[in-house]
C-alpha cells in the first residue's frame, strides 16, 4: 500500500497558527463512515450527535512546557533542548539543536543554573539523553524555565499557553497535545453528561514522533514509535458496561483511539486495567475491535494519522471529506477544526 494514496492537496492559509477565542466556536464535520455522507455544524453542536448510554473517552494528559534553553558550561554556546520521554528517575530523551554540539559528556546549563543537565548517550533518530540536576520539583523548575513545544507548522507564538492545554489535562508527561481535546469546554462537558453519556478518561503521552514524517513509500515499511498509555480498572469496567449494554464508545483523538485498540487487541475485545507502551499502526484493512465513532481534528497529508482516519471511515470517504474540507476553508491541524466519524 503506497503511502501516495494518502495525499491531498493543502493550501497552507488553511494550516490555523492561533486557537479560535471560543474553543466551542470551532466549525466541526460530521462524517458518516458507512455512507460517505457529511453535514456541516458548529463544534457545541456535537451534543445533536451524542446519545444517552454512549460514552465519551478522553486523554487527560498534561503537556510539557518542554522546550529549553540553555548553553555550553564550557563554552557558552547556545542550546536548545526538547524533552520527549523520561526514562529512569531524572534522565529523558531529548532532541537538541545543534546536536553536533552536544556528545556524551557535555554539561548544559539552564536559567540561572538552577537546572543543569548533562548527556550520557545517544538515541534513536539523532536524539540525546540527559540527565539533568536540580533543586526542588523537576516538573515546578520546568514550568518556570520553559516553552510549550508548538508542532512545526505552528509559526505564531502562544499568548496563553493552557490553550495548548485540554481543560482536562491532569497528567503531566506529553510533548504534544491531544488536540482534538481543545474543543471542550468544562460546561459543554457538563451539558453532555446530562444528557446521560458516560465520560471517561485514558492517559496516552503524545510524543513528537506524532509529527515525524512518513519516509517511505511503503505503508507497510513505516517503523511507528510508541507511547506510554494507561487505562484504570474503573475506565475498563465502564467501557465493558457501555458495550454490553449497546451502547457507543466514542473516542476523542487518535491517542485515544490507539490507547483503546491496544488494550482490546491484546485482550480479545474486552477492555481490562493496563498500562505500557504502544506502538499500534492502525491503517486501511485494520479491523476495529475498540471503538464505534470518533472526534478528530484534520490531519497532515501523507501521515499515520490520517491512515488511522481511513482506516476506520474508508479512505475514498476520508479524502473525499478532506477535499471538500479545503473547498469549505476549514481549518487544518492541531489548533484546527474538527471531524466526527459515526
Amino acid at each position: 500500500m503506497k503511502v501516495d494514496l494518502f495525499d491531498f492537496h493543502l493550501p497552507e492559509v488553511l494550516i490555523a497558527q492561533v486557537p479560535l477565542k471560543n474553543r466551542t466556536d470551532s466549525r466541526l464535520m460530521v462524517l458518516d463512515k458507512q455512507t460517505g455522507e457529511i453535514k456541516h455544524e458548529v463544534f457545541k453542536d456535537i451534543t445533536k450527535y451524542l446519545r444517552e448510554g454512549d460514552c465519551l473517552v478522553l486523554n487527560d494528559t498534561k503537556v510539557l512546557p518542554a522546550r529549553l534553553f540553555g548553553v555550553k558550561k564550557d563554552t557558552g554556546a547556545k542550546i536548545e533542548v526538547l524533552l520527549l520521554k523520561q526514562l529512569e528517575g531524572d534522565q529523558w530523551e531529548t532532541l537538541v539543536k545543534p546536536a553536533k554540539r552536544v556528545k556524551e559528556g557535555t554539561e548544559i546549563v539552564f536559567g540561572e543554573g538552577h537546572l543543569t543537565a548533562i548527556c550520557t548517550g545517544t538515541s534513536d533518530h539523532g536524539g540525546r539523553v540527559l540527565d539533568f540536576k536540580y533543586e526542588g520539583i523537576f516538573y515546578e523548575v520546568l514550568d518556570q524555565l520553559g516553552e510549550m513545544p508548538l508542532p512545526p507548522y505552528i509559526k505564531e507564538q502562544l499568548d496563553d499557553r493552557d490553550r495548548y492545554q485540554t481543560v482536562y489535562a491532569r497528567e503531566p508527561g506529553s510533548a504534544a497535545a491531544p488536540t482534538a481535546g481543545l474543543h471542550f469546554t468544562e460546561p459543554l462537558l457538563e451539558e453532555i453528561k446530562e444528557m446521560g453519556v458516560h465520560i471517561t478518561f485514558i492517559t496516552l503521552h503524545v510524543g513528537l514522533g506524532t509529527f515525524r514524517p512518513v519516509s517511505v513509500d511503503d505503508v507497510l515499511e513505516h517503523d511507528m514509535h510508541s507511547e506510554f498509555y494507561t487505562v484504570t480498572d474503573e475506565t475498563a469496567r465502564l467501557l465493558n458496561k457501555v458495550r454490553s449494554k449497546g451502547g457507543r464508545i466514542v473516542t476523542v483523538g487518535t491517542t485515544s483511539t490507539r490507547t483503546l485498540e491496544t488494550i482490546a487487541s491484546q485482550n480479545d475485545g474486552q477492555f481490562t486495567e493496563g498500562s505500557g507502551w504502544t506502538s499500534i499502526f492502525i491503517y486501511p484493512g485494520y479491523d476495529f475491535k475498540a471503538i464505534d465513532g470518533m472526534i478528530t481534528n484534520f490531519h497532515l497529508p501523507k501521515s499515520t494519522l490520517i491512515m488511522l482516519v481511513s482506516a476506520l471511515a474508508g479512505r475514498e470517504n476520508i479524502l473525499h471529506a478532506y477535499n471538500t474540507a479545503v473547498e469549505e476553508k476549514y481549518r487544518f491541524f492541531s489548533f484546527g477544526d474538527a471531524m466526527f466519524i459515526i
